[in-house]
This record gives structure tokens, sequence and C-alpha cells, in this order.
């Protein structure tokens, strides 16, 4: 009987549940027919399909409305929510978990929950935690401590309320290489700690192996691992984000050693049944620190006036072959992890800096998308094919966009190149045209580039540039991953998908209601909504009732309404708030093996192809094109998924984290800032140029008492009746740096002297903050 077999038949059962002995009457599991029962309901229990209330007792999840699987997110007070992984009847947001109910798991842990109520028609449920399938968290990092019962570890993740208790005798780390020790083949890592007494511990940060998981009543058990160092030492931060993301970081030896066995020059037999490219003045285009060089491009005009256009990809399925331990470690990572100062890399350096990166004037091969492009932009014929190539030039954007611009002396340096390079952006702006034409959404938000000096320290944010040869790559791409979707749509039957839904309506519905604050729409009209009654109970036992409204979820969305309104405001003052607020009503990209399209492209079908050293889906996709079966693809298309928003938060947090030590020492100085969200809380403002955000409590706003009124998102004063409200640009004062929660503190900067007297007494002159005027 299969899985699917075995859940219909408990599903079809009075209250979906069933014990053991049943079971086996039931389907007359004899023999090997018990003990393959016990498995499969043992493999459905592991995968949540099942939940064993007590021993030997079953009941149903995967269709209940009384269970739900997913994963638990903690806030920092104990309590916690579940986000469910599947769609249940009457539900609407996250399950609530009551403190009590959460002590037994951990931020980030796959558990059953049983639904305790659903109460209609918010849709809002409690529930209690009834197993925990998955842990999260095998290590956890965090602070040393002694206290009066002895060694714990305080987690540096204020998500896991739970201190660690660490025994006798398991303080210091193991013997072994010493702790702190980067490994030769990923250089990540800080200067090696010695310490031989427990003594010395208090204050540092350690990484800690969890032996006992908590459950009610009880904490966590664990031993220290790895000692990092002291906060505040060179690289620790680094160190502490790997770890509390869980991002693997260094190589094990068989990675290594399969990695250095690779020769680094190709042999003949290596070219056989691959085109040869190696006499065409093909060229990388990356920016001026880039090692891993993924793709290479040329362009040409066909006798009939249409364009060819080659994207070349390096060829790693040739050398990371599935279940080898190479294979297995970049399954593992899922992408490379890209910090300011440094890289966490998927594949080994002989691989991602070596034989597999495009470098100039070296044989290397490639999987080759070959595309004849009308004027149009339309894609008339396409071949894919493996290749060998040798680059003729390692460009970069700043260079190819001088001599675009005319440098002269670019333009001699590379006069070979430059009627190509016109070609090149001839082509891309065809390409552009087209996608704007069928809605495609191009947001043009300025990006953050942090500046650092020799100790690692920050010293600046400056906008990322972006040009023309920015634009050049990534139409090319964009072009070579759409016509290998396509490809594939018609020749697997299974095949690896970058999808994007359309957005939630609830969120389209939020994002008009501010848009209208400034006379903009998405023009979706009139927006179908449901009325509903709901009760709330406040702790004193008292009720309110209140009208909620919800957006019917067949509202009608294009992309192409993003597109409108994204040209409407271009170079406006509210360009920046709407386009940020725009994005933000957009659901996240993720990789499935069912074809949705990708909604911001307007694309019928899209796909991850041109980065495969630095991307595991776009080198599954690669095995795909040659033929390669992949087994388990839609569980692999989950894992890239987590791995990618994994990689996202831990770059984002490091970010975040050298913001606010660059912020420290400013105390006291006066930013231009936008409004970026009213609360009740106060005011969330973005600093101008800096891209650095922080709060402006709503009781420190001057001259009145004001009120979040959330009917028209604002915050008012109830005497003045002065309004705050996104998009609103004000002065602001650096009152407080909370480096622990990496969390800024901001007050109104106003006109009334005695105030600013008390803050000119604290402000510094250093910087771009300016003084009052």
């Amino acid at each position: 009987m299969t899985d699917a077999a075995l859940l219909d038949h408990i599903a079809s059962l009075p209250h979906a549940k069933a014990n053991f002995k049943q079971l086996v009457r039931e389907m007359g599991a004899k023999g090997d027919g018990r003990t393959t029962l016990e498995t499969a309901l043992a493999r459905l229990t592991a995968r949540g399909d099942l939940v064993e209330l007590r021993a030997g007792h079953y009941a149903v999840t995967a269709r209940s409305r009384e269970f739900a699987v997913g994963r638990l997110q903690m806030h920092r007070d104990g309590y916690g929510f579940l986000i469910a992984e599947r769609p249940i009847e009457g539900l609407s947001g996250d399950i609530f978990i009551p403190p009590e109910q959460a002590e037994r798991a951990m931020h980030g842990d796959r558990v059953v929950v049983r639904i305790a109520r659903i109460e209609a028609p918010s849709g809002r449920a409690d529930g209690e935690i009834v197993k925990v399938l998955r842990r999260a968290h095998p290590t956890v990092v965090g602070e040393f401590r002694i206290g009066r019962r002895g060694a714990y570890v305080v987690p540096h993740d204020e998500r896991i309320h739970q201190w660690i208790e660490i025994p006798d005798g398991m303080e210091l780390p193991p013997a072994g290489p010493p702790t702190g020790v980067p490994s030769g083949a990923d250089r990540i890592g800080v200067t090696p700690l010695k310490v031989d007494a427990v003594e010395d511990l208090p204050g540092m940060i350690v990484n800690v192996e969890l032996l006992e998981f908590p459950e009610k009543g009880s904490g966590p058990v664990g031993r220290v691992v790895e000692i990092l160092g002291r906060p505040g030492d060179f690289g620790v931060d680094v160190e502490i984000v790997i770890r509390k993301h869980h991002l693997p970081h260094q190589f094990p030896p068989e990675v290594l050693e399969q990695a250095q066995a690779i020769p680094n020059t190709i042999a003949a037999r290596e070219l056989e049944g691959r085109r040869d490219f190696r006499d065409m003045p093909i060229v990388t285009i990356d920016g001026e620190t880039a090692r891993d060089f993924d793709d290479a491009v040329w362009v040409d005009r066909f006798p009939n006036g249409n364009y060819a256009l080659h994207v070349h990809i390096a060829d790693v399925s040739h050398y990371v072959r599935p279940g080898t331990p190479i294979d297995l470690e970049a399954r593992l990572r899922g992408t490379s992890v890209y910090f300011p100062d440094r890289a966490v890399p998927m594949l080994p350096y002989e691989l991602s800096t070596n034989i597999c990166s495009l470098m100039p004037r070296a044989d290397r091969l490639v999987l080759s998308a070959l595309l004849e492009i009308d004027h149009q932009g339309a894609v008339v014929a396409q071949e894919f094919t493996p290749g060998v190539i040798r680059s003729a030039e390692r460009m970069t954007y700043t260079n190819v966009h001088l001599l675009l611009e005319g440098d002269a002396g670019m333009r001699e340096r590379y006069r070979p190149l430059v009627d190509r390079f016109e070609l090149m952006r001839e082509l891309a702006l065809i390409l552009n045209r087209k996608r704007v034409r069928r809605g495609s959404i191009d947001f043009d938000l300025p990006e953050p580039l942090i500046e650092f000096d020799e100790w690692g320290a920050m010293t600046g944010v400056t906008r990322a540039p972006r040009n023309i040869a920015h634009r050049i790559i990534e139409e090319f791409m964009l072009a070579a991953n759409e016509a290998v979707a396509e490809r594939l749509e018609h020749t697997v039957e299974t095949a690896l998908y970058r999808i994007h839904e359309k957005p939630d309506p609830r969120r389209v519905m939020e994002f008009e209601e501010v848009a209208a604050h400034f006379g903009y729409s998405l023009g979706v009209g009139a927006i179908p909504v449901k009325r509903f009654a709901i009760t709330d109970r406040h702790r004193d036992g008292s009720k309110k009732r209140r009208e909620i409204e919800l957006p019917d979820a067949g509202l009608k969305i294009s992309s192409r309404m993003y597109q409108r309104l994204v040209a409407k405001i271009e170079g406006k003052p509210e360009e920046r708030i709407l386009s940020y607020l725009m994005l933000r009503s957009l659901k996240q990209a993720r990789y499935s093996t069912e074809n949705e399209g990708h909604f911001a492209l307007a694309a019928h079908a899209y796909t991850h192809f041109t980065s495969p050293i630095r991307r595991y889906p776009d080198l599954l996709v690669h095995r795909l094109m040659k033929g390669i079966a992949v087994p388990e693809l839609s569980a692999l298309a989950g894992e890239c998924s987590e791995s990618e928003r994994r990689a996202a938060d831990a770059e984002r947090e490091l970010v975040e984290w050298k913001k606010v030590e660059f912020m420290a020492g400013r105390v006291g100085e006066d930013f231009d800032a936008l409004i970026i969200s009213a609360t009740r809380y106060g005011l969330f403002v973005e600093l101008a140029d800096l891209f650095i955000e922080g709060l402006v409590p709503i009781d420190t706003l001057p001259g009145d008492q004001y009120t979040y009124q959330e009917n028209v998102r604002k915050v008012v004063g109830r005497r003045t009746r002065r309004e705050f409200s996104i998009g609103d640009r004000v002065r602001v004062i650096l009152d407080r740096v909370d480096a622990g929660e990496r969390k800024l503190q901001f007050s109104l900067f106003d006109d009334d002297p005695q105030r600013s007297a008390t803050h000119s007494r604290r402000r510094v002159s250093h910087g771009p903050g300016r003084r009052p005027r």
C-alpha cells in the first residue's frame, strides 16, 4: 500500500484517527506487511502528514482542521506564531502560540500544532504544540556567562528566549584544532583565540552544540564547541551571523580532496562533442571586485538584420557530478552568501575562482544559449550546446560604461571591441522595450553600497552605481533564462522554474489606501471586499465589537498596472516611498516544479540558468538541459528557496549590524529623513542618502499628545491635529543606539530653542549630519 492510500484510509475513519492494532487488522498486515506498515507510519509521522498523539495512536494532519504543520516563529516576549505550510479552512493569517505552549520548541522549529479554536469570521486562531518534527538549531551562538547556578549561554538571537545550561566540564571546546581557526578552503574566520580556563570565558561569544532541547518545564542543555572571541573584536560579527543562520562555511575534508584533485587544465577528450567558440571575441562584464565569472557574452548581426546573442555559462555540471561530495555540500549550502567584505562560497575556490570561472585568455568549458533575436526583441531561433570558449577580455561595468559614453582612453584601449559593445547596447535596449511592452515591472530603487576601512569598520554608505553596462548584462541574462525555461517546458516532464505569484489581494488593498493619499492608484478600480463583525476580548474581560474588511480573493491585478504606476511616479518626490511600498506588496519569488509564470517579469516561463557557480538551482537546470535525471526535484525546489531566504536574511542582518555600529558615534546629530511607516508605536523613518532606518517613538513627538488613527494610517495630534503619515519628509535627531538589539531611536527635530539647546550639547560635528538651521 502506498503512503497516499494509507493516508486516505485513516482520513476516512471517524475523526481521521486510528491506532496501530486497528490498522493491522483492517489492512490485513501480517508478517512483513506489519513491518512495512510500521515503516510507513514512521515515515508519514516524520514528514508531518500524521501525528502520533500517544504510543500507537495516529491522526491525519494533512487534511485536517484540527492540526496544522509549519514553522514556529517566536517573539522575544515568549509567544509565537505557527506559519502553516498549507491552507486551512476558515483560517486567516498565522496561528498564535501562547508562551506556556511555546516552551517546548525554539524559533524556526518545524512543529505540529493542535488548533484550539478558530475565531469566525476573522479567521484568527490559537494553538498548542503537539510535536516537534525538525529542530532548527543543532547549535546556538551566544554570550557565555557564569551565574549562581553555574555556566550558561544567552543566545544572540533574541527570538530564542531559553538560556542554555552548560554542565560542568563542558565549558571549553573538546581537544583538537585551536578554536576559531578558519578553514583554508573558505577563508572565513577570526584570529585564533586560545582559552585555557573557564574563568576567562564570561563575556565571550561561543557556539554551543545542543545536547538536550527544551521541553515543557525544562530548558536546553549544551556544550561549548567554539570560542569566537569578544563582542567587538574584528570579524566576530560575521562569525556570529554565519552561525546564527547555520550557514555551512567550512568544507569537509572529502570535499576539499575532491576539489584539489580536479585538474586546472582541460584534456583533449573533454572537448569531444563541444562546439569551439575560442576564436570569437567573447567577453565577461562584472564588478571590479568579482572573482567568480559565471557568464560571458557575444553579439553580432545576421545578414537578415537580426541579432545573434550568445550567452556562455560556466559548465559547472561537468565538474560537479550528482551524489559526489562537492555536489552534496553544494546542495547543503544552496547558494553563495555575500557579506559586505567577504563571501561564503557555494563551491570550493578550486572551482569557483579557477577551473569553472570564465577567466580571460583561458580555455573554459561552457553551456551556451545561442539566440537569434529580431528587431522587436522576439527570439525567432534558439540553440543550446555544450562548448569551449576563451574569453578575450575581463571587462568591468565601469569601463564598458565609460567606453559607451565616449571616453577616448577606453575606446582606444578596447578599440577592436568598440563596435561590438555598441551593438550590445542596441540589442539590450530592444530587449528592454520588449519587456516594457508586455508589462514587466522595473523598479529602479537605489541600493546601498557600504564602504569600509581596512579594519572592516563601516565608514559610509553610498548609492550603488547602475549604468548601461548593468542593463546590458541584465537583459542578456533574462533573455537566456527565459529561453531555457521555454525549452525545458517543452522537453522534460518535470522542470525547475523560478516563479513569482500574483500579489495577495490584502497587500494590494493596503497599498492602494496609502497610494490614494498621494493621489495615485494601481488602477484596479473598486476593490471588492467582504465585511465581518468581530469581537475583541481584552484581558480585563471587556469586549468590543468592530468591523473589518477583507478583500475578495478574485481581485484582478496585472504587472502592467504596477509598471504604469512606476512610470507615472518617476522623478517625483514620492517616487522613493511608493516604489518601496509597491515592492513590499509583492510576494517573494521562489523555485517550483509547477510553472506558474513570473508576475514581475510578465513572463510565461522563467528559470535560473546563468549562475551555476553561486546558485544550486542553476546547476540543477544545467543537468536538466543535458538530459540528466534529477530525482526529488520538487523537494530540491523547496530546499533552494529556503537556502536563498536564509542567505538573504544573513546578508541583511550583517548590513544592519554594520549600520548601527556606524551610527553609534553620531548620537546627537540631526538628519533629513523620510517616514516609511506610521504605527501605534510611532514613526519609522529612513535617513536620506544613508539607507538607515529607525523609530521615532510616538510619545516623543513634540508639542502635543499623539495617537495613531488606523483608518487613515496617520499619527495625529489630539489638540493641534498635526499629522504625520507615510511619505512625509522630516528632520530627526539620533537619540539612542541600542547595540544589543541593533536598533536606532530618533526624535523629531523642532524649533523649540530649549530642546535644540539640549540636543546641541550632545551633537558631534563630523559626517553628513548637519546642525539645525
